[in-house]
């Protein structure tokens, strides 16, 4: 480590381009991983914050929400089974609203509409105004990002192309469904909006497009093969079912995983070169007598303070970034995913000087003497 200490001290110019290098890495891995969180938080959120453990869908549906249908008389049978603590239906549809009463500022908003049961544990924890009721069809609450785009408790909705119309009467936070803004409202009033068309119900009773349960030790397997033309999956995997997710969540993982890859290959290169200009160097201190593994602890100690304050100055550029981007950009940094990636970055660089260590070991002593000679 002393050796190291006294190069790095050295060498300071050199040492500080392959930092500033190594800093851009960081930064763009976690700019992106940002990026890439604030995407998935921003279509699945509402998913994600509810306390549930299973969906049940209709079979051959691939586990959608938009696609699935059920009758809600379906969510009896399912709290008699073994192990759900709790069954609350759901649906879903998305539309576009409007202000009753527009002034010039107003705009159309689209929106996610949820139906759930007032008072379940799919009811969100209001942060301003009153929770839903059953009772009042009328009621919704809405996530507060629409606050933004000039709703207040109290306006009136209009649906485009419909006759229905809602009242806000409480604010929500963090919750979105395929990247717009929720609006939850009761069952009734979103049978009324999805299903205005004469026989688009299927005839189904009471339809709702899928079951959410409560239970740690579920079976899914079980209860399909107990209910024919239904399927039970995890909460994650209803999440892969959703529109579009499974896609855009790859193409972001896909990204980063080629930029790890090149990170890689450009830490690698630097710290080979950097041995290649001191081969000569080496040549003399094993000449002395010090031995390949004293030397690779030298390098491995090198890249390993390198990166990890280059790392630490990524981070703080991050979240030094995240302040100054816009309100409505979907950046969301998540402590785990930080540190997940800091650790990958770190081995990454200290995996790439195996390179350079190997260089070392194979340089002769009295070869290097000679040509400084």
């Amino acid at each position: 480590m002393f050796l190291a200490l006294k190069e790095l001290k050295h060498g300071k110019f050199r040492f500080l381009m392959i930092g500033i290098i190594t800093v851009l890495i960081a930064w763009l891995v976690f700019i992106l991983s940002g990026l890439g969180n604030g995407l998935s938080t921003l279509s699945a959120a509402t998913f994600k914050n509810m306390k549930a453990d299973y969906v049940t869908f209709e079979e051959g549906f691939r586990a959608s929400m938009s696609r699935s249908l059920l009758t809600e008389s379906f969510v009896d049978e399912l709290e008699k089974q073994d192990n759900v603590s709790s069954a609350a239906p759901m649906g879903a549809t998305m539309a576009t609203v409007l202000k009753s009463t527009p002034s010039k500022d107003s705009e159309k908003v689209d929106i996610a509409i949820l139906g759930i049961t007032a008072g379940s544990f799919l009811e969100p924890s209001i942060i301003e105004g009153n929770p839903l009721n059953n009772d009042k069809s009328l009621e919704v609450i809405a996530n507060d990002t629409l606050k933004d785009k000039g709703f207040k408790i109290g306006d009136t909705l209009s649906i485009e192309g419909s006759l229905e119309k809602m009242k806000i009467i409480g604010f929500v936070e963090n919750e979105t469904y395929n990247h717009l803004p929720a609006i939850f409202t009761t069952l009734d009033k979103w049978r009324s909006i999805q299903f205005a068309a004469p026989g688009s119900d299927n005839s189904i009773k009471n339809p709702v497009n899928g079951i959410m349960l409560q239970g740690e030790d579920i079976d899914p397997q079980k209860l399909n093969d107990l209910f024919h033309n239904t399927e039970t999956v995890t909460k994650a995997a209803a999440i892969q079912g959703m529109p579009g997710y499974k896609e855009e969540n790859g193409t972001i993982m896909m990204m980063l995983a080629f930029l790890l890859a090149i990170s890689a290959f450009v830490l690698a290169v630097f710290f080979y070169v950097l041995t290649l200009q001191k081969s000569n160097q080496f040549g003399i201190l094993k000449a002395i007598g010090a031995s390949n593994a004293f030397l690779g602890k030298t390098i491995m100690s090198q890249v390993f303070l390198l990166s990890f304050i280059s790392i630490v100055v990524g981070i703080l550029l991050t979240y030094g970034t995240a302040l100054i981007l816009p309100d409505g950009m979907p950046f969301s940094l998540d402590i785990k995913l930080v540190v997940i990636y800091a650790i990958l970055l770190l081995v990454i660089s200290i995996l790439s000087s195996l390179i350079s260590i190997r260089k070392i070991t194979k340089i002769d002593p009295l070869q290097a003497i000679g040509r400084i000679e």
